[in-house]
């Protein structure tokens, strides 16, 4: 079995090596080789809440103070409860549903539960 990745464009395995990139014949898609190890450190970033505890997909948080929502009079109250929150890249890191709507948070603002 080859220890060369599949294209991550077309997911072809004809792919090979061809200097420091890797090179697919079938959509002609060229990336380098250290591609992957880029994509683990993105992975590795830690968003943690107000307490320092670290956070993850699926978690439990508390609202820690009142959050007045942008462009609406919908106050979000401190110590609401969100279940299954989902982390996502940006400077609003966490995605949530409640009973106001969907939002985006800072995890600066939230205690896990």
């Amino acid at each position: 079995m080859s220890t060369i990745p599949a294209c991550p464009h077309c997911a072809m395995e004809n792919t090979y090596p061809d200097g420091d990139n890797y090179v697919c014949p079938d959509c002609a898609h060229e990336w380098p080789m250290n591609a992957a190890a880029s994509v683990d450190e993105a992975d590795a970033r830690v968003v943690k809440d107000a307490n320092g505890n670290p956070l993850a997909d699926g978690d439990a948080v508390v609202l820690i103070k009142d959050l007045k929502v942008k462009g609406s009079s919908i106050t979000l109250k401190m110590g609401t409860k969100v279940k299954s929150i989902r982390l996502v890249g940006g400077d609003h890191e966490v995605d949530c549903k409640m009973d106001a709507g969907n939002f985006m948070l800072k995890a600066a603002y939230l205690k896990k539960v």
